[in-house]
């Protein structure tokens, strides 16, 4: 099932991301279909990239979204099996946006 991310239009949206990593390439597809213009961030070649979504984030886990600059959101669901849910994805970005 799909989500509406339409909300996100107008904001600065940031892709903490590798090229390695699947569920990146799947939130990349996910925004990608929704329309969503995102900047990626590829943490293994900006430098302190990785080292900013960790201070900032606690994680070192990717896929991450920064909106606006500050306000971080996961892109994974590791505690699914599927590894994401779209509602879920987009219920956790509109309370990031609040």
């Amino acid at each position: 099932m799909n989500a509406n991310y339409s909300f996100l239009t107008g904001h600065k949206v940031e892709v903490f991301t590798t090229t390695w990593c699947p569920d990146c390439k799947r939130l990349d597809r996910v925004l990608a279909d929704a329309g969503i213009a995102h900047e990626k961030v590829d943490i293994d070649k900006v430098a302190g990239a990785a080292d900013e979504l960790e201070r900032e984030t606690g994680k070192r886990g990717v896929p991450y979204l920064r909106i606006d600059g500050k306000r971080w959101v996961r892109g994974y669901h590791k505690e699914l099996s599927t590894r994401f849910d779209p509602k879920l994805f987009a219920t956790e970005l509109e309370a990031a946006l609040r």
